[in-house]
């Protein structure tokens, strides 16, 4: 399990909890008056869409109309992958090869 998310709210946090697959883990730590909710579970692009991370929402409308990209459709592809790669290097997975 490595950290997901953090949040600030309980409720949202707990709430996230519940929307991931696999192990999970809410833990809580206060840093003098703030309480803060670190998420811990499994990190994959099927936990990370379910907590509406990086833009994969978006990603998925973008390929399901790929045939008919403009020029701006393509950039804003390149600018999630480039965020996907990072992600997927510090969460050591692989970016799917039909996301390319």
């Amino acid at each position: 399990m490595k950290l997901l998310n953090t949040y600030e709210d309980r409720d949202e946090a707990e709430e996230a909890a519940e929307k991931l697959t696999g192990e999970k883990r809410l833990a809580s730590e206060r840093d003098a008056t703030v309480t803060i909710y670190n998420l811990f579970g499994i990190p994959s692009w099927g936990n990370f869409h379910r907590l509406g991370m990086y833009n994969l929402a978006e990603l998925k409308e973008l390929l399901d109309r790929r045939p008919t990209w403009q020029p701006n459709d393509q950039m804003r592809h390149a600018e999630i992958l480039s965020v996907l790669s990072s992600v997927a290097r510090n969460y050591e997975i692989e970016v799917p090869a039909h996301w390319l």
